[in-house]
């Protein structure tokens, strides 16, 4: 009787950033990372037709990670592994009959570097508002002259 193969992740630590807006409304827009995840990954070889497959719409794939299934990452955000290098999650695909529940995530290079804090502030459930307005312009605004 053949049994399945259970997947591990012992490549390393990816952090999956989301790229918010951190601007008031109508100021220039001031994009900052914010950690959505961290997720252990297993490396994937990158096929040959992948590769060529992105080679014609001008786009470098240099990673492919499988990592524990989470429905969160999406082709918006920014990855980081192990090597330390900011790339963009180009696709995210989603195999089956692989225990546990796992995601493929495509990395490509990116010319977009983003300022990472030391200390990150992950998205928690709920609503997240990045742009809270200053507490006297809420009660009325103006200074106590």
């Amino acid at each position: 009787m053949l049994r399945n193969k259970t997947q591990t992740f012992n490549d390393g630590v990816v952090r999956i950033y989301k790229i918010m807006n951190y601007a008031p409304n109508g100021g220039k827009p001031t994009m900052l990372p914010m950690l959505r995840q961290s997720l252990r990954y297993a490396e994937r070889t990158i096929g040959i037709t992948r590769h060529y497959t992105a080679l014609q719409v001008n786009s470098k794939v240099k990673y492919v990670l499988r990592c524990p299934l989470c429905r969160d990452v999406s082709a918006q955000d920014v990855a980081i592994p192990n090597d330390g290098v900011q790339y963009r999650v180009a696709f995210v695909q989603y195999p089956e009959s692989i225990f546990p529940k796992v995601m493929d995530l495509t990395l490509e290079e990116t010319s977009a570097k983003y300022e990472i804090a030391q200390t990150d502030i992950t998205l928690s459930g709920g609503t997240f508002e990045p742009w809270t307005s200053n507490e006297n312009e809420a009660n009325g605004g103006g200074s106590d002259d």
